[in-house]
C-alpha cells in the first residue's frame, strides 16, 4: 500500500521560494493530504478512480526532477511551424522564426499569485504545492501569428514512476491570434504520472485554436486541469485526439465572461486493450449572446473504458445563449465500456440549449454492405471506424495539418 501522506520536505526541496510562496505551497499540500487522491466517492471522479488506479500501478510517490540526456525530438515534417520544446515539463528550446519575436514573450512559469481560490480537485492542490516546471506565453495586442506553433511536450526515457507537476499559462492580448498543436511524445517505456494545471486568458476579440495529439502508444498516466477565460468577442476552438496513454483525464472549464464570446470543443479517440480515458467539460455562460459547441466521439474496444462528463451552465444574465453538446460512442467489444453524463443548469429564459448522448455497437448492415463489395470484416470495421472519427477533423482548414492529423488518427485504429 502506498503511503498517501506527502511530507513537507518535498516543498523544502524546491529552490528559491519566497516566504509567502512557501506558506502557500504548504497550505496546498496540507489540503491534498487531507483530501487524498481523487476516488469514486467524489462525484466528479465516479468513473475515474485515481486513488485505485494509482495504487494498482505505482509503488510510491516520486517527485524527483528528471533531466533528459537525449532531447532529439523528431519534428513534424512538411509543415512550416514555430516550436517550443518542453522536456518533462521544462522549456529547453524554442524558435519563432516565422514571427515578429518582439510581439511574443515566453518564459519559464513563475507562480506570483497566491490568493486564487482552489478547487475540490485534490490534484490541483498537489500541483500548486509541488509544481516547479512549466511555461508562460504572452502574445502582444493586435499580433496574429503567421504560422502554427507546435509545442512538443517530450517525456524522456529516464522517467520511471515519476510524478510530474507542471503549470502553464497562456495569455492572448486584445485582437491577437494564435494556432497551437500540443504534440505529446513519450520515450519512456515505464509508467509515470503527468499532472498539469493550465490557465488560458483570451482578451477582447482574441482568437486561439488548439489541437491536442498524442504521438504514440505509451504507459503514461495523464491528468490535465485547464481553465479558459474568454472576454468579449473572443473565440476559442479545440480539437482533442487523446488516444495513446494508459490513462488520460481532461478536466476542462470554460468561462464565457464577455458578450459574444464563442467556444468549440471537438474530440475523437480510439481506445484499445485496457486504456482508460475521460473528458470532463464545464462551459459557463456568464454573459449574453455567447455560443458553445461540444461534440465528443469515442470508439472503445478490448477492455477499455471511455468517459464523457459535460455540463453547460447558463447564468441568469446570459440571455441569447446558444449551447450544443453531443457525445457518441461505438463499442467494439462486450467488455468495453462507455459512460456519459450530460448536464444542463440554466437560469436564463431566452436560450437555445441542447444535449444528447448515444452509444452502441457498429452497424451490422454497413458491415455486410462493405463485405459484399469485397472487403473482409476487419477491413470493413476499420473503414467505418475511420469514417466515424475522421469527421472530427473536417472543420480544420489547413490542408497540411489535416493530412498530418488524418495519418495519426488512422494509425491509432487497431
Amino acid at each position: 500500500m502506498i503511503n498517501k501522506i506527502i511530507d513537507r520536505f518535498e516543498i523544502k526541496r524546491l529552490k528559491t521560494l519566497t516566504k509567502s510562496e512557501e506558506t502557500y505551497r504548504k497550505n496546498c499540500l496540507d489540503i491534498f493530504n487531507r483530501l487524498g487522491l481523487p476516488s469514486k466517492r467524489d462525484e466528479d471522479w465516479k468513473f475515474s478512480d485515481v486513488n485505485e488506479i494509482f495504487s494498482k500501478n505505482f509503488n510510491k510517490f516520486n517527485f524527483e526532477s528528471v533531466k533528459s540526456k537525449n532531447q532529439n525530438v523528431e519534428f513534424i515534417k512538411d509543415l512550416e511551424h514555430n516550436y517550443i520544446l518542453v522536456s518533462n515539463g521544462e522549456v529547453v528550446s524554442s524558435d519563432f522564426k516565422y514571427e515578429d519575436k518582439d510581439k511574443i514573450n515566453l518564459t519559464q512559469f513563475k507562480n506570483e499569485d497566491f490568493s486564487k481560490k482552489n478547487e475540490n480537485n485534490s490534484l490541483i492542490y498537489l500541483n500548486h504545492a509541488l509544481s516547479e516546471k512549466g511555461y508562460s506565453l504572452n502574445i502582444n495586442k493586435d499580433y496574429k501569428f503567421k504560422k502554427v506553433l507546435v509545442i512538443y511536450n517530450y517525456f524522456s526515457s529516464e522517467l520511471n514512476e515519476n510524478f510530474l507537476n507542471i503549470r502553464n499559462k497562456i495569455k492572448l492580448s486584445k485582437n491577437s491570434e494564435l494556432h497551437i498543436i500540443n504534440f505529446i511524445i513519450v520515450s519512456s517505456s515505464k509508467k509515470f504520472f503527468s499532472n498539469t494545471y493550465e490557465e488560458t486568458v483570451l482578451e477582447e476579440s482574441a482568437v486561439l485554436k488548439n489541437i491536442y495529439l498524442q504521438d504514440n502508444v505509451n504507459d503514461g498516466y495523464f491528468h490535465k486541469f485547464a481553465r479558459y477565460k474568454l472576454s468579449k468577442r473572443s473565440n476559442y476552438s479545440s480539437h482533442i485526439f487523446p488516444s495513446g496513454p494508459k490513462f488520460n483525464k481532461f478536466d476542462l472549464e470554460y468561462d464565457l465572461s464577455g458578450d459574444e464570446s464563442e467556444c468549440k470543443i471537438i474530440a475523437a479517440t480510439f481506445l484499445d486493450q485496457n486504456d482508460h480515458q475521460e473528458i470532463k467539460t464545464k462551459v459557463n455562460h456568464l454573459a449574453p449572446n455567447c455560443k458553445s459547441y461540444q461534440k465528443v466521439k469515442k470508439v472503445v474496444s478490448g477492455e477499455s473504458k471511455g468517459v464523457y462528463q459535460g455540463k453547460i451552465y447558463v447564468k441568469d444574465i446570459a440571455q441569447k445563449t446558444d449551447a450544443y453538446q453531443l457525445s457518441k460512442a461505438i463499442l467494439l467489444s462486450e467488455n468495453s465500456e462507455f459512460d456519459s453524463k450530460p448536464e444542463l443548469e440554466i437560469y436564463a429564459d431566452d436560450v437555445k440549449c441542447s444535449h444528447g448522448s448515444s452509444s452502441g455497437s457498429i452497424d451490422e448492415e454497413s458491415i455486410y454492405y462493405l463485405m459484399s463489395r469485397g472487403l473482409n470484416k476487419i477491413e470493413s470495421t476499420k473503414l467505418l471506424v475511420e469514417g466515424f472519427l475522421s469527421e472530427s477533423i473536417d472543420t480544420i482548414k489547413s490542408t497540411a495539418i489535416k493530412k498530418f492529423l488524418q495519418t495519426k488518427l488512422t494509425s491509432q485504429i487497431k
